[in-house]
Parts: C-alpha cells; structure tokens; sequence
C-alpha cells in the first residue's frame, strides 16, 4: 500500500508536503509551529539520536511529559530509523527497571528529576541518558539547538519496527507490542478517510501521547491530513469549551465527556463550531452518549482499538452512532467473533472473543515469540482478549475483557450485562461486576457501585432493582457502594484492583 520510495513513517507523513508554511500545531502559551519547522526541529533531534550512537532497529525510551518537543523526539526516532518506545508518566523506578532491562534502549530521555536513578537503570543495558522537561527543555534540546536540520531520512520496509508500546499488563507481566511502519501508517491513512479529516481541520489535542490514542490516532491523523492541532498539557474543561469556537474536533477517553457535561459552559452554542467528537480507550456509558448528543447536538464517535492493533472498529461518520456500540471494522480491517475455546466462529449476537487481522494488526510481542504465537490463530487472526458480539446489523459491541468473564456455578456470566442493568437504575453513575473466589460457585458475582451524591443507592435497593431481570446465577451475591472505581490514567476502569479488594469477602462469610 505504501506509494512513497521509503517506507518510513517520517517519509510517508512529509515528503510530499505541499506548503511548509502551513500551521501544525499551536500552544496555549502562544507558540506556532509550521509543518516545516517541525520537518526542521525532527532533523536537529534525529542529529543528536545519531551523535548519542542510535542506530536504525535500535530503542529510545522515553518517559517524559506532554511537550512539544516530546512530539519531536517520536518524529525524530522514526526517521532516523530507530524505534520509539513511550513510558506512562506515572511508572515508578522499580516498574522503569523491568521495561528498560527488558527492551534494552540504547538511549533514555527522562525528565531531569528522574535522571539519577533511571541513569542506575540504564547502565545495566549500557543505555545513554537525556533529559526534557514538561517545558521542553533539557540536555536533549540543548543539544539540537547546535545540530543541523539536515537529515537524510532513514529508509525502512514496511515491516520494520516504528515503535513499542507495553500494554498494561493487568495479568502477568507487560508485555511490548510490536509495531511497524505500515501498522502506523495503515491505519492512521484508513482513520483519515473514514473520520473526514481535511487540512481545515483544527484538532483539540488534551490526551497524553505515551499511549496509541494520544500518540498514533490524534497525532498521526492529524499529521496526513494536514490539518493543525492545539497541543494541550492536560485535560483541561474549561480551556477545551473555549478552544472549541475555532477547533474542529476533539479526541477523548470517555472521562473527558463527562467532565465536561459538569461544566455548565457546554451547550449547542459552545460547540457549533465543531464537527467531530471521539471517544475511546475504554467504554463510554451508553448514559453519557445519550446526554452529550442532548446537551450539544453532537452524537460521541465510540470507536474500538487496543496497542496491539490500533483502531479496529469505528461508528460511522455519515449514519447511526448507536450508544453503548463501537461501530463496524474499518476498511481493510476483517473481525470476527469465536469461541474462546475451539476457535469455531459464531453466528451473529452471540458473545464470544473478538478476533481480527489486517495491516493494522502488531508483528508480535517483543522477546515473547511463544505468548505471540499463542495469541494468533492458524490463519493470522489476532485473539484480542476482549469479549463481544455482532449485531444483526453489523454494530460490534464489546461486553468486557477475556479475563473480566465470571464463570459462577459453571455458567458464564458478562459483566456488562449486569451493569448494563445497574448503570439504568436512578441514582447510579456507574458500576463495576466482578467475579472473588467462592467455595460453593467457584467465583461469586459482586457489585461495586458508584452512586450520585445524596441518591438512595445501597445493596438492597440495588438487588431489589434487579430482581425479575436477571437470571438468577447472574444476580450479585454481594453489592459494595463507592465514591469512586480505580482507574489507569486512559480511564478504564482496574478490575484487577477490585477483585484484589474483595477477594476475602466470600471465605470470611
């Protein structure tokens, strides 16, 4: 598919760059950055990776804050032909230790307060360190201040890697997904077309950018597209709701949606200039769908990715975005659904594991060649781990994680299902189904509900509520309200958490 003489990332994004002068990203602090001074500042940083002694194939690590030149440095590591590996923000030394000896970079850029004890890390793989500030500023920039912009694109295959990004191993280790240039570039050149984005597009970009969404989808595509982004630090409601009277679109977790629905700035008027509003990363309730489209005019696009793939599935630009559905596989993009067990397909609106294949789908995990093997079929599908179905009309609908399935007294129970049933009850923002060790069923269905403030909402009126709804074997044992549910920083909800909470609560009983 690629039609460029280098299969390089970079090479694809800006070599037939039209006007250099065109605007790609803007600060709130004012700072305006042109596509070719970005072409520009990626060449002075791909200098520096050079002169530090990375090699095309070899890791940059980088856990750094949201920057600009944090963008730049992602730019910079593919065209030189390396490969980018962005850290969460919020992994500690002792998590840094496993992904550093593990991936073995030959460079880390961190942020200067954390150099001392990831240079102790980095000197076991005999990696160099850099740093870059939440401002930009650090050795890193310091340096390619004096570096040329000159720099030769380096020439990659299609399938040589462009990036690792570690899932966020909620059982057993992390593991590093393996992603190619063409992974990249497929996919964001599908997500263009398929969402409409044009070189008049303005994108809100408040996600943070050591994960897919915020990285690949938000940066990627607006980078194809030609269009500009206002590059945010953070998650900020108010500056989003004033942003949005000359932005076109922006891209969220579903966190970013019903914070904003707080904010008694939201209405039609704030939001006519837009034309686009994505959700992803985790489900967005069905609830906050329903109100944002009430509230602003605007239907959420929910779409479906993971790191190992990219954007699966997405709602339709042009017709229905139904709530609660993630949409149909994107172009080029085959899914299916099968039985955890044999593989078999299943037929339509029967629940079972999500499988897929196409040029978005990782070469693999890294170092990990038999977990890769068992986590692909004879016939190249990927075995997502993620439980759903296909309705009659083609809508996929994620239920929940593989490993979130309760097997109670020999039936499997969805979580979703029963949230589904929770989440509708007055009172409740959302809820949480889990399944704790039992000794007569093996696993017990337990609750973990979150209610509105001063709302009526405790283990009785909940259980009351579901009564004559459920199956009996699907009906919680138990139901705990919280003030709120754990959650990773892309906001999904950590089961792994609860089920630690709450693994006692049937042997003391």
């Amino acid at each position: 598919m690629n039609t460029t003489a280098n299969a390089n990332l970079f090479s694809r994004l800006f070599d037939r760059l039209d006007d250099p002068n065109r605007l790609a990203i803007e600060t709130l602090d004012g700072e305006r950055i042109t596509y070719g001074d970005l072409i520009a500042r990626a060449g002075q940083f791909a200098n520096v990776l050079v002169s530090r002694g990375v090699k095309p194939g070899d890791r940059v690590a980088a856990q750094i804050e949201k920057s600009v030149a944090n963008l730049v440095l992602y730019l910079a590591t593919v065209r030189a032909g390396a490969v980018y590996l962005p850290l969460n923000t919020a992994y500690t030394l002792n998590e840094l230790d496993y992904f550093i000896t593990d991936a073995e970079p030959s460079l880390v850029v961190c942020d200067p307060a954390r150099a001392e004890g990831i240079a102790a890390i980095a000197a076991k793989v005999k990696a160099k360190v850099d740093t870059l500030d939440a401002h930009g500023k650090g050795s890193l920039t310091d340096a390619a201040a004096k570096a040329s912009p000159a720099f030769e694109t380096v020439a990659r295959g299609n399938d040589d890697l462009a990036a690792i990004l570690y899932t966020s191993g909620t059982t057993g280790r992390s593991k590093g997904a393996m992603l190619s240039h063409d992974n990249l570039a497929s996919n964001s050149l599908t997500l263009v077309d398929y969402w409409r984005f044009t070189d008049k597009d303005v994108l809100i970009h408040a996600l943070p950018i050591y994960h897919t969404h915020g990285l690949f989808v938000a940066s990627n595509v607006t980078l194809f597209a030609r269009a500009s982004m206002i590059f945010l630090p953070k998650f900020d409601p108010d500056a989003i709701i004033k942003l949005m009277a000359r932005a076109t679109a922006l891209m969220g977790v579903p966190t970013f949606y019903t914070r904003l629905l707080q904010n008694p700035a939201l209405s039609r008027e704030a939001t006519r200039h837009m034309r686009l509003f994505v959700s992803g990363s985790a489900p967005l309730l069905a609830d906050t769908h329903r109100e944002w489209s009430a509230r602003t005019g605007h239907a959420v696009l929910e779409r479906y990715g993971m790191t190992e793939t990219n954007m699966n599935t997405s709602n339709p630009y042009d017709g229905e975005r139904v709530p609660g559905a993630v949409g149909f596989p994107l172009p080029g993009v085959s899914l299916r659904v099968a039985d955890p067990e044999t593989g078999k397909v299943l037929p339509p609106e029967t629940i079972g594991m999500i499988e897929v294949k196409g040029p978005n789908v990782f070469k693999g995990y890294w170092r990990m060649p038999e977990k890769t093997k068992s986590e692909f079929r004879e016939d190249g599908f990927f075995i997502t781990g993620d439980l759903g179905k296909i309705d009659d009309k083609g809508y996929v609908h994620i239920v929940g994680r593989g490993k979130d399935l309760v097997i109670s007294g020999g039936f499997n129970v969805y979580p979703k299902e029963i949230e589904s049933e929770i989440d509708a009850m007055p009172g409740v923002v959302e809820s949480a189904v889990i399944g704790v060790p039992h000794a007569d069923f093996g696993e017990g269905v337990t609750a973990v509900v979150v209610r509105h403030a001063g709302a009526n909402v405790d283990e009785a009126t909940v259980l009351k509520g579901l009564e004559g709804r459920l199956a009996k074997f699907k009906m919680p044992k138990r139901v705990f309200v919280v003030n709120e549910l754990p959650r990773n920083t892309m906001g999904k909800v950590q089961k792994n958490i609860l089920r630690d909470t709450y693994k006692d609560i049937y042997t003391k009983a």
